[in-house]
């Protein structure tokens, strides 16, 4: 059967208009403000808190993605990594900590706040972060590059931005750290010819856009600048992203958008539209449009595809407001209330697969909008 042109865009109009169609808000932790747009609920951040406080101080499971030199090295996670040793692994405990400030300085009242700062206190310590800094001068050179490294400097931004005197006190405690990770940051980006383009944690993308976020929000121009000069070096000539061939099975980040969303920090409005347009056209956004269908919640690789939903969303969030074409900006904010809509739910406690890092994801993607519009992030 031969299709004519008006069947086909029929078509494409059926498949891809429940992306777009408006839903009511029926999560207890989401709510929608005037504009529509999703916003966490009180409720919604006590339970999120929860989660990360239920792993932020328990030990095992644990993968500890070690190099052993010695049978010396074979300790625990909790003598290995004092302040990161729960959550799974080290970048999850991270970002563990991280989500308790974020959610301590947005809910400064929920019932969980004193156990936050308890926990919180309890880990960065002074003398801990010693331990872990010794731990990054063992180990090999690419340990946790560079999606703990991002972590760690996202915490040190959200950190830098409190004032509160507890809050304070862990930005000094974290310093020799964030120190490391800034420097292990400025001796990497000058030989990594080539940009990793993976859906998961070597994505070279997503590593550049925290860095630039802690960069920008501290003062720091010299790291910056580099951040900026590699990564248009790395992706200003891409176009035509294969955005139809996401998302892969095991992903937890979108390979194009985590590029589009970089950069729109480095680029400047005009420019960027000029870069967007076809590095991403209309046919290209609609590819990751639909969010992503999650079959067993179980399994630790597969739980990976709620977190694309969640950063696609906080990736969507943070490109749209930049977008010359009002089309474009509405397919990205649909697109991304659907993705949150279609994960959030399933972030819970019983499969410790995703519990242990997905909450963290909840609420990053739901504070990125408000975020990048108040610092107005990317160069005028």
């Amino acid at each position: 059967m031969k299709l004519t042109g008006c069947t086909v865009l029929f078509l494409i109009f059926c498949f891809y208009a429940p992306l777009f169609a408006q839903e009511e808000v029926d999560n207890p932790f989401l709510t929608a403000n005037a504009d529509g747009k999703l916003r966490l609920t009180a409720a919604g951040a006590s339970h999120f808190a929860r989660l990360a406080l239920d792993c932020i101080q328990k030990e095992y499971p644990n993968k500890l993605n070690q190099v052993l030199d010695n049978n010396e090295e074979l300790k625990t996670p909790q003598d290995l990594h004092p302040a990161f040793y729960g959550c799974f692994d080290w970048h999850s405990a991270v970002h563990g900590h991280w989500m308790l400030v974020k959610l301590l300085k947005k809910f400064p009242h929920l019932p969980e706040e004193q156990e936050m700062r308890d926990k919180i206190s309890d880990n960065l310590t002074a003398e801990n972060i010693a331990v872990e800094v010794n731990y990054f001068a063992s180990e090999s050179k690419n340990w946790e590059r560079p999606y703990g490294w991002a972590w760690l400097l996202k915490l040190a931004e959200e950190l830098h931005t409190w004032d509160d005197p507890q809050g304070k006190l862990w930005e000094q405690n974290l310093q020799p750290l964030t120190n490391l990770i800034r420097t292990r940051y400025l001796d990497f980006l000058p030989v990594l010819k080539y940009p990793v383009r993976s859906g998961q944690h070597s994505n070279t993308a997503f590593g550049l856009s925290f860095a630039w976020d802690y960069a920008n929000t501290t003062g720091q121009g010299e790291f910056q600048k580099l951040i900026e000069d590699r990564a248009k070096n790395y992706f200003v000539f891409d176009h035509n992203c294969p955005a139809d061939w996401e998302p892969s099975g095991e992903d937890f980040l979108s390979p194009c958008l985590e590029e589009a969303n970089l950069m729109r920090r480095v680029l400047n409005r005009r420019q960027y539209n000029y870069w967007f347009k076809y590095f991403l056209p209309k046919d290209k956004i609609l590819s990751v449009a639909r969010p992503a269908a999650v079959s067993d919640r179980s399994d630790p690789k597969i739980v990976h595809l709620d977190g694309l939903n969640l950063s696609r969303a906080w990736n969507m969030y943070g490109i749209y407001p930049h977008l010359s074409k009002r089309k474009y900006r509405k397919i990205l904010l649909r697109a991304a209330e659907r993705h949150l809509r279609a994960t959030l739910p399933y972030v819970a406690s019983e499969n410790y697969e995703g519990s242990h890092w997905l909450a963290s994801f909840v609420v990053y993607a739901l504070a990125t909008e408000e975020e990048d519009i108040k610092k107005k992030s990317g160069k005028p």
